[in-house]
């Protein structure tokens, strides 16, 4: 592919009178909440078959097995912006200080927006860690500013071989990119498959409902796990095309059969239109009895369970 890069499904080209509708939409206030329960720090390794992921918020996870330690779309900045003075704000404090993080061997960003791609957190990282990147073409120019250097760009179902017998593949996602005015769609979005001999794990980044879903799982199967996001997508009108709502991630769960989920992408930043506890809300009322969970933040989940101690 190159430049611009298109969507497998429909493409997000909001139109002036929409953008206009969109700014007389009542956005819902939110709150700084400080989180009341505190959880264990991870260990420094998880080794072989297990596999354990800590929900850091918005889209920061810790995924740990076969001894590796990655991040997704790592942020620790106060805003999601191009400035720390404005911009969307953080509504809730990261569930996990970087510095409490074990060490760092690659991360994975699904696309160039600040809430995905925030270059203050990168420059934190690269300086105690240096890890590899792994993300979509075109990004790894921003990505470098932040000092680090080995940077994989791959395009759509390109894999990578990086784990023992196993690999990183990126997939489709339905979304867009762009940092400025001036780049729209110049940088490709992804969303990522981890396989490792014991492991598949889903991470779908930020998109929404589309048919890369079911091609997810015609090539690759189902996950044991998938990161899936619930939030930021009111108004449906214009939300649509790029986020899906709890209801569609409760579908992208099924098409993908998944055996689990863990949703992503709410009650961090306010993005859109739906209120504070909205998207979590709505998934719990919807999933019925699918193992999708909504953590809280610094909350983690490892499989096989640990023991219980008696």
């Amino acid at each position: 592919m190159k430049p611009p890069y298109k969507n497998l499904g429909r493409n997000h080209a909001p139109t002036a009178m929409e953008l206009w509708r969109l700014m007389r939409t009542p956005k819902p206030k939110w709150s700084f909440r400080s989180s009341t329960q505190s959880f264990e720090s991870p260990p420094t390794r998880v080794e072989g078959a297990n596999l354990r992921v800590t929900f850091i918020n918005h889209m920061t996870f810790l995924i740990q097995t076969q001894g590796k330690n990655l991040l997704t779309d790592p942020i620790w900045a106060q805003r999601c912006s191009p400035s720390q003075w404005v911009g969307p704000q953080r509504f809730a404090p990261p569930g996990l200080p970087l510095e409490s993080l074990p060490p760092i061997d690659a991360i994975l960003i699904s696309h160039d927006h600040y809430d995905h791609l925030c270059l203050p957190t990168l420059k934190r990282i690269s300086s105690a860690h240096d890890p590899e990147v792994f993300t979509g073409k075109g990004v790894g120019r921003t990505v470098r500013k932040s000092g680090l250097k080995t940077v994989h760009e791959l395009e759509w179902w390109e894999r990578a071989e990086w784990f023992d017998n196993g690999f990183i593949q990126a997939c489709p996602a339905q979304h867009f990119s762009g940092r400025t005015p001036f780049d729209r769609n110049r940088t490709l979005w992804l969303s990522f498959w981890i396989q490792t001999p014991d492991v598949r794990l889903y991470f779908a980044g930020d998109t929404g409902m589309g048919p890369h879903f079911g091609l997810i799982h015609e090539r690759l199967g189902a996950p044991d796990v998938s990161l899936l996001p619930i939030g930021a997508y009111k108004p449906l009108w214009f939300m649509s095309p790029v986020h899906m709502s709890p209801e569609e991630a409760i579908e992208s769960h099924d098409i993908l059969h998944s055996k689990e989920s863990i949703a992503t992408h709410f009650g961090t930043f306010a993005l859109a239109m739906d209120s504070q506890d909205e998207p979590e809300q709505v998934l719990l009322e919807k999933k019925a009895d699918r193992k999708f969970h909504t953590l809280k933040h610094g909350e983690w989940l490892q499989w096989p369970a640990p023991p219980v101690p008696e």
